[in-house]
């Protein structure tokens, strides 16, 4: 039995005639009435009774076209659902991001348009460091991810630069880099770093920026008094703001703990970036994936262009 035999023998039980229904399913009458026998024999019950004037349906026939009528609905919801899903404006969908991703604009900003835009997408979020949502994209716990800089790239997984944006010096609001004049827009020479407590988040969770800001340091001999690991930038900032050390983070981090922290740019020659990355799975590029995509990639271009 498949689902031709049942269309079949809905359309000859809602019609009561077998050439009527025959010439709707635009077929000839001997095939269908074939079609209809076969049915019975396979489901070793007798549907219709046949008279001169059309068929009728026996109590078997009654009670299997509810069960008929039932699994062709099923069917074409089922359908319905899966063409959505394949037009990208249905299912599941699982984005993670770091917090210090989450602190630019562009990424609620992303989230809640997929929300309004199409809300027949489950959108399901979580935070994680960056190597715990690459991680969690590789063994399909997750679709995709918003991060900083990658600390590793596995096969099959793509990363795309969406949006760059330099990186602020954090200094406690009691620090000697925090009283010059205009401290906000006035830049830091590298070897302010000298001898400074720096905090820095922990290599395994998200190096790039960091890795990059040692390099520096090592490129020009400045050498810094000691380091302090963190698992996420947050926490970064938490400690400067206790006083426990300076650290770089993006810029658009600039405004968390304003009451107790200052935040600078640092000079051109130690001028870091801090890139908006969104990490996924190469071939994973259809159905709502494929719709926040586009999605990310425009309201990028807009934040780009403001």
């Amino acid at each position: 039995m498949d689902l031709r035999h049942l269309r079949y023998f809905v359309t000859v039980a809602e019609t009561g005639h077998m050439t009527r229904a025959a010439a709707l399913l635009g077929m000839q009458q001997p095939p269908l009435s074939q079609q209809i026998k076969t049915l019975e024999q396979e489901l070793g019950i007798a549907l219709l009774h046949r008279h001169p004037k059309g068929v009728s349906l026996t109590d078997g026939g009654r009670q299997f076209l509810d069960e008929a009528r039932r699994l062709l609905r099923d069917y074409h919801d089922m359908r319905d659902r899966m063409e959505r899903l394949a037009s990208g404006q249905h299912g599941l969908l699982s984005i993670g991001f770091t917090s210090s991703a989450a602190a630019h604009a562009y990424t609620p900003a992303v989230l809640r348009a997929c929300r309004g835009e199409h809300p027949g997408i489950a959108l399901s979020m979580t935070e994680n460091n960056a190597a715990g949502l690459i991680d969690a994209i590789v063994k399909t716990r997750l679709h995709g991810g918003f991060l900083r800089v990658p600390v590793a790239r596995p096969e099959g997984i793509s990363f795309e630069t969406l949006l760059s944006e330099p990186a602020l010096l954090a200094v406690p609001l009691d620090h000697r880099l925090a009283s010059v004049p205009r401290a906000a827009t006035t830049p830091v020479p590298l070897a302010e770093l000298e001898d400074e407590d720096l905090i820095l988040v922990r290599r395994p969770g998200a190096p790039g920026l960091y890795a990059n800001l040692l390099a520096l340091c090592e490129r020009d001999g400045v050498r810094p008094r000691s380091f302090v690991e963190v698992d996420r930038m947050m926490m970064n900032l938490n400690l400067v703001a206790a006083g426990a050390g300076i650290t770089v983070v993006p810029a658009s981090m600039r405004g968390v703990h304003a009451h107790s922290i200052v935040f600078r740019p640092m000079e051109k020659q130690a001028r870091l970036e801090a890139p908006l990355t969104l990490a996924y799975r190469t071939h994973d590029q259809d159905g709502p994936m494929a719709t926040f995509l586009a999605l990310a990639r425009r309201i990028a271009l807009e934040h780009r262009d403001a």
